[in-house]
């Protein structure tokens, strides 16, 4: 590989580093109606503002052992776990497809990263991100980067279209809800980045993940049953960066 297409993913994975930092505070402080872009970063803990140092990704975490050099307090895994991932999307997307079309696709990885952190910790997939997601792929697909734009905005409606006909027949047949609204609208801004070609495999892929976990749980002892709630946002995010990468891998 030349030595600049090494600088992709090197300048992507510190940027992966710099918005999963972001994408972990905003997991943890906008479900509770806490700003994120005002005031400085602060111990989720004490409250006290947080110093240069402290904001390094990953380092400090190591560095501080951690927990809150104010308090003590120990700092929530998920900003390390959240950081980590970003810099390894960056990555990834720099080595599968060094240029403009890595950038998107590391894009595409760190809004999926934001939806998947907020899914899990409040099983909310906000209408924001969602939307940003799919005006993305489409600006996407408009400067030329493979899939056509037919192909996305097919995708946009007719992976909406699946899912909340699935919801709907769901809650007609069982009287409950089984997907949440959300759902729908991640699938089909999914649809806006990858074409609805790839949406089968998506699904496919999202599905087995949720049986995974839905194993896993059993396997270590967790009584699962039928009501309990799963963020299929989590799996449907996790599958459609891996079919995104699988599809940049192939064609390299």
């Amino acid at each position: 590989m030349p030595i600049d297409a090494w600088l992709w993913p090197v300048l992507l994975g510190v940027l992966g580093l710099v918005f999963g930092s972001f994408i972990a505070t905003v997991a943890i402080r906008w479900p509770k109606g806490r700003s994120t872009l005002r005031g400085r970063s602060e111990c989720d803990g004490c409250g006290k503002a947080l110093g240069g140092t402290e904001l390094v990704p990953v380092a400090s975490f190591v560095l501080q052992r951690g927990r809150c050099r104010g308090c003590g307090a120990p700092i929530h895994p998920s900003h390390l776990i959240t950081e980590l991932l970003g810099l390894a999307i960056g990555v990834a997307a720099g080595v599968a497809m060094p240029g403009p079309g890595g950038v998107a696709g590391a894009v595409f990885g760190w809004l999926l990263l934001a939806l998947a952190a907020l899914d899990l910790a409040a099983f909310w997939l906000p209408n924001l991100l969602t939307g940003s997601l799919a005006a993305a792929g489409l600006a996407t697909g408009a400067l030329g980067i493979p899939p056509a734009m037919d192909a996305r905005l097919i995708g946009g409606i007719g992976g909406y279209a699946a899912l909340a006909a699935v919801a709907a027949a769901y809650r007609l047949i069982r009287g409950r809800q089984g997907l949440g609204g959300g759902d729908p609208k991640l699938f089909g801004a999914i649809g806006c980045w990858l074409g609805w070609q790839a949406l089968p495999m998506v699904l496919l892929a999202g599905a087995s993940i949720g049986l995974a976990a839905v194993l896993g749980f059993v396997s270590a002892g967790r009584k699962v049953t039928g009501t309990d709630r799963m963020p299929f946002g989590v799996m449907l995010a996790a599958a459609a960066w891996l079919v995104w990468l699988s599809q940049m891998l192939s064609q390299a």
